[in-house]
């Protein structure tokens, strides 16, 4: 079976070639549709990432880059599979496609009145252009120590500086990379289709991911970090790190899968030491 990957260079990309070894081939943002039909041949799945990154201060000028990373790239990859011979076009959205404060599975129906939920809706209508049968994964914190939020967590926490957010009772909806990359190898396997949470069936408060990963690391967290600090440092971007995200993946459940990691503390320490 051969992959065709866009992203491929950032955390998720990067953990897919090493699950998929030897059969990925991949799209670049700057890959014309012509480009990308040569490319497919041959190919059975591709999987779209494309994105620039999300935690980052957001300029009108990177919105722009956000928009445009994900909406024209994702327009030019579907015209590409729509004309190929692929069996199956898996595309990446996120969980903050829903709204604060609200318990969700794949059945809500209420979005974020926001951009990034403008931005994941954006992003799902025009991979659901594919006339191939197509799967969105919503994407929720994903942790691994290769990239993502706990990447840019470890350091401060193990110096002892990390801290709740606020009042740490925002909720985080989130996914070990393990188990992220077995939700690809079943859902390819079993050739499922539709909208899927990527997320652990236990979101915790941030207060406990907190308390937790200290307790995993030996170190204190003592030293709340104040929401407008936040503000300051990434403007309406800090959104991505106090929005409370109360997410169930009822979908993956319901087709039968089976998480390595539901627990955080398990996840965390996985990951950290290990074990």
């Amino acid at each position: 079976m051969k992959i065709a990957l866009t992203g491929a260079s950032g955390f998720v990309g990067s953990a897919l070639q090493k699950t998929f070894t030897d059969c990925v081939i991949i799209i670049y943002r700057k890959d014309q549709v012509d480009d990308i039909i040569k490319k497919l041949q041959g190919v059975d799945v591709v999987i779209n990432l494309a994105g620039a990154p999300i935690i980052k201060r957001w300029s009108d000028p990177y919105k722009k880059i956000l928009v445009k990373s994900r909406i024209e790239t994702t327009r030019r990859v579907v015209e590409a599979v729509n004309r190929s011979n692929i069996k199956h076009f898996i595309s990446t959205s996120a969980i903050g496609i829903y709204p604060d404060d609200r318990v969700c599975d794949e059945s809500c129906k209420e979005y974020a009145n926001d951009f990034l939920g403008y931005l994941a809706r954006s992003w799902e209508e025009e991979a659901l252009k594919s006339t191939k049968p197509t799967t969105i994964l919503r994407f929720g914190v994903i942790v691994g120590k290769e990239g993502g939020a706990l990447a840019q967590m470890l350091t401060p926490f193990k110096l002892g500086v990390g801290g709740i957010i606020g009042d740490g009772k925002m909720y985080t909806s989130w996914i070990a990379i393990d188990d992220l990359m077995r939700v690809y190898q079943f859902i390819i396997g079993n050739r499922l289709t539709g909208i899927f949470n990527a997320v652990s069936p236990n979101p915790v408060s941030n207060y406990t991911l907190t308390k937790t990963l200290g307790r995993v690391l030996h170190r204190p967290t003592i030293l709340p970090i104040p929401q407008f600090a936040l503000r300051i440092m990434y403007g309406e971007a800090a959104s991505v790190l106090t929005a409370s995200k109360e997410v169930y993946p009822n979908a993956l459940l319901n087709a039968g899968f089976s998480f390595d990691y539901p627990e955080i503390k398990g996840a965390l320490e996985h990951i950290v030491n290990g074990s």
